[in-house]
């Protein structure tokens, strides 16, 4: 009797370990971001009714070419959320981000959450401009473009840092020159909270617009 109380007790022993292993292994080992994105494109069908390819047909018949008007579409026409809305204008066409590519705008933010809400404040801000507004995220910052690029959007630690191109205005107050931050823009400003995401701000970038 206590010999089967025992094989009962060491069982219950074992099961535990492994589940707590288990537990450990899997928030020791958390997924890496190129495996997310190609998570969120294999599950595309799943949660928002079509597949990749399917997007792109329709994309294609819609004639839309910029991210900006794809995204506008996508989240305005069809309700698809931003990051599914997002996976798909990056790989719009054959031969753009692959699934095995780093979600290139979520990948900015490792480490640098905190910016997130002025980020996409900001963003919302820009793309009331104009549907001509376009998006080309890049390693450590997202491009703002029209026919040209007029600003940047870059993930700073605690704050985000908003390159605009204003040829020829004088630097004052909060926009400061560029200087070695970017040369392809002219200006700086460092945003740190929503509340400096303001009219003096706004007014800024879209100058840029327009003359972009």
């Amino acid at each position: 009797m206590v010999s089967r109380r025992r094989n009962a007790s060491e069982m219950r022993h074992a099961v535990a370990a492994r589940r707590a292993k288990w537990v450990y292994t899997s928030r020791a080992m958390p997924v890496r971001p190129e495996e997310a994105y190609a998570n969120m494109l294999a599950s595309l069908k799943e949660k928002t009714g079509r597949t990749l390819e399917e997007w792109r047909v329709l994309i294609t018949e819609k004639g839309f070419a910029k991210h900006g008007e794809i995204m506008t579409y996508l989240k305005g026409e069809e309700g698809v959320s931003h990051g599914f809305a997002n996976a798909i204008a990056l790989n719009a066409k054959p031969g753009d981000a692959k699934a095995g590519d780093v979600d290139l705008e979520e990948a900015m933010f490792v480490k640098k959450e905190a910016c997130r809400p002025i980020y996409d404040l900001l963003k919302a801000k820009i793309d009331a401009f104009g549907s001509d507004v376009d998006y080309g995220p890049k390693k450590a910052y997202m491009s703002v473009r029209r026919s040209k690029q007029f600003a940047i959007l870059q993930p700073a630690a605690g704050r985000l840092d908003v390159g605009i191109n204003l040829k020829g205005v004088e630097p004052a107050g909060r926009l400061e020159a560029s200087g070695s931050f970017n040369a392809m823009v002219s200006h700086r400003v460092r945003v740190n909270s929503v509340k400096e995401v303001d009219e003096e701000l706004i007014g800024h970038l879209r100058r840029a617009y327009e003359a972009a």
